[in-house]
């Protein structure tokens, strides 16, 4: 049936991923450790992430997401900013 729908505002996580110091590169894992991703990271400034859909890369300046379901999965700057905006952490 055709109509017109809006997304459900939902709360996620998610980590801007960088390369600029190793502290930032473990913040990421500590990230993603909870849920047993497995990831490959690259010297490159590719990582790769296991996806519901299969294995996605992101590249520097990506981020990674957390989705409601507890999967990952990476997503562009520019698509990122237009979709989200940030939370106030003190109202959580």
């Amino acid at each position: 049936m055709k109509g017109v729908y809006r997304k459900k505002p939902v709360e996620i996580e998610a980590f801007h991923f960088n390369m600029d110091s190793l502290k930032e590169l473990e913040e990421l894992r500590e990230f993603l450790k909870d849920e047993d991703v497995d990831i490959n990271y690259l010297n490159e400034g590719k990582l790769y992430i296991e996806t519901l859909e299969g294995i996605m890369c992101a590249t520097e300046g990506d981020y990674i997401i957390k989705g409601v379901k507890g999967e990952f999965y990476p997503c562009k700057p520019d698509i990122f900013e237009l979709t989200y905006e940030k939370v106030n952490e003190t109202n959580q």
